[in-house]
């Protein structure tokens, strides 16, 4: 896919959160209701006025039709010839309004008298008005005349015209009216071409007062989404100033009562913690200096358990087995204690990463169960003890927990050296992978059983990510395989917050301690 293709189909992901933000839907909102309102009320306010305006036009020129057609067919004589009715026409358009008349009688029907004749004729009139001006209606009480006057809207040749016909006498003469009204349609196109210009400045207004009116709204939900967005970050003193006493004033102390009572748990969790921390630091400490004679007494009894009664030997060296594990395990836990407090330091050096592990291997006798495949010259800046660590846990896990022969398998990646540390065993169980890297985890349903702490692998990662890599966990063809991936380059120096670590008594003590 072409870098054009890409953007093309991103635009519209953008555009489509742009046209959903609050500011938009509020513009959007303030506009389609003044559209409604102001097309409405043109609208009635235009067809009103165009009733108004065509009733009373049309009214005015059938009135004065009527008038000068009575006042003009009493002159007309008997058995009127065509002339005669075309005079009549003439005579009844001539009143001072601008309409044209065309007469037609029975008693000529090839004759069609108009006051226009090039513009006017009988074949203008609608066929409906001629059928129903010529039917006579039924005389009653409340209908004393059987003819009356009918008009009609009618287009000619694209002008609008009212055309009104009534016949005179029952055998007289009919007549036509054709009234234009052009004028009255400019007047009307006029009107809707002001309405619609209304329309317009009361939508362009709309839009206008939405976005004086989001602006209002918007700048104290900009800012709560501000502060909760510092408060994420972990300033728990963000506070919100509060003024007024709507609902938005409402919402902003009712974060800042949110924010204060997270401010008090959090200090509260961490003095918790801080309090577990110095327990597991003093504890560890204090153990130490009792282990130290304890481990002493113990080498001693188990270069003597030899020569010791047969029933105390087995007592002697569950004694010297458990002895350093308890060791071992005070050890871990000061280590982690490091951690948490921030403490740990890296005390880095250039070294070749094949070397570092044949030399973790020879340290521990492991040479005859472990295939080693590391080309000399992946040179990286670690921490050699605790990358001493890394290999001892991971190499030692797999002896314990999968089998000889572990293979361990260095490379270059980039930037990046790769260790990965297979075994022969099952493997590990799927349900167990995403917690081998867990504290005190030791649930190995699939492997032999574990007389470990459950600190090893965690604390691995552990100096791992102080390097600034990681360590993953996974199933090979054969067995586990734990992966090692460390930068080249050095990680980048800590903060000065961070550099400080825990509090100033940890340190002290885990420096005495080492």
């Amino acid at each position: 896919m072409t870098d054009h293709q890409t953007t093309a189909r991103r635009f519209p992901t953008g555009r489509w959160r742009r046209l959903r933000s609050l500011r938009v839907r509020l513009i959007a909102v303030f506009a389609a209701v003044a559209l409604l309102a102001a097309v409405s009320a043109s609208g009635i306010a235009y067809w009103l006025n165009r009733d108004a305006v065509l009733k009373r036009a049309q009214d005015t020129a059938l009135n004065d039709f009527r008038v000068s057609l009575t006042r003009n067919v009493s002159e007309l004589p008997l058995n009127a010839s065509c002339p005669e009715l075309a005079t009549l026409a003439s005579n009844v358009a001539s009143s001072g309004l601008t309409y044209d008349v065309v007469v037609v009688d029975p008693a000529h029907p090839e004759c069609s008298a108009s006051s226009d004749p090039a513009n006017f004729t009988l074949a203008d009139v609608p066929a409906a008005l001629q059928s129903t001006v010529a039917k006579p209606r039924e005389i009653t009480e409340n209908n004393p005349y059987p003819y009356h006057l009918y008009w009609q809207r009618q287009n000619l040749e694209g002008r609008p015209f009212v055309i009104g016909g009534t016949k005179v006498v029952p055998n007289g003469p009919t007549a036509y009216m054709f009234k234009s009204l052009e004028n009255e349609r400019a007047d009307l196109n006029t009107l809707g071409w002001s309405l619609a210009i209304a329309t317009l400045l009361a939508l362009i207004g709309s839009a206008l007062l939405a976005q004086a009116a989001s602006a209002t709204v918007l700048r104290p939900v900009k800012r709560l989404g501000d502060a909760a967005r510092r408060l994420g970050e972990g300033h728990l003193d963000t506070r919100l100033e509060v003024d007024g006493s709507d609902e938005l004033a409402d919402l902003a102390r009712t974060f800042n009562r949110t924010a204060e009572q997270l401010h008090e748990q959090v200090e509260e969790l961490s003095a918790r913690e801080a309090q577990s921390r110095r327990f597991v630091a003093d504890m560890s400490h204090e153990l130490r200096t009792p282990l130290t004679a304890m481990t002493a007494v113990t080498d001693i009894l188990e270069d003597e358990a030899e020569s010791l009664d047969p029933m105390i030997e087995p007592a002697v060296r569950l004694v010297v087995s458990e002895t350093r594990r308890l060791s071992d395990l005070v050890e871990n836990l000061m280590e982690v204690t490091r951690f948490d407090a921030g403490t740990a330091k890296l005390v880095a050096d250039e070294v070749d990463i094949a070397d570092l592990i044949m030399s973790c291997i020879d340290g521990r006798a492991w040479y005859d169960a472990v295939e080693l495949d590391a080309p000399r010259g992946i040179l990286a800046v670690v921490d050699p003890r605790r990358l001493d660590v890394v290999f001892a846990n991971l190499i030692g896990n797999a002896l314990k927990h999968g089998g000889s022969p572990v293979r361990v398998k260095v490379r270059q990646d980039g930037e990046s050296v790769v260790v990965e540390v297979s075994d022969s065993g099952p493997g590990i169980p799927e349900d167990v992978l995403p917690h081998v890297f867990d504290r005190f985890y030791k649930a190995d349903r699939g492997r032999a059983r574990s007389e470990g702490s459950g600190l090893g692998l965690s604390i691995a990662m552990a100096n791992a990510q102080i390097h600034g890599g990681t360590i993953t966990a996974a199933n090979g063809e054969v067995g586990a395989v734990f992966t090692l991936t460390l930068p080249l380059a050095p990680p980048p120096p800590p903060s000065a917050g961070e550099a400080e670590g825990g509090p100033a008594g940890d340190a002290a003590e885990d420096k005495d301690a080492t």
